[in-house]
């Protein structure tokens, strides 16, 4: 993951994990993975989101919680949210 998100803070785009029927609250752990690099990006100008939510107003109610993260450019990451949001 570390690597994807470097690769997309330096050259754009987004980087996505999204839910699935498998795993229907998200692969990655908030706590250890989504909340470092969602912090990292949103300091670079981007913005992470699990498609409904900001990453970083997350309130965790488990330590090994597990949600869906897209993250990337600000304009790229609200696209994500008008197609969640049926725009």
């Amino acid at each position: 993951m570390v690597a994807d998100v470097h690769r997309t803070l330096l050259y754009g785009g987004i980087f996505l994990y999204p839910a699935d029927k498998k795993t229907k609250s998200g692969k990655l752990r908030l706590l250890y993975e989504c909340f470092p690099m969602a912090f990292l990006v949103e300091q670079a100008g981007g913005a992470a989101t699990t498609g409904h939510d900001r990453i970083l107003d997350i309130m965790p109610q488990q330590i090994h919680e597990r949600k869906p993260i897209f993250l990337g450019s600000r304009e790229d990451v609200q696209r994500i949210e008008a197609l969640y949001a049926g725009k």
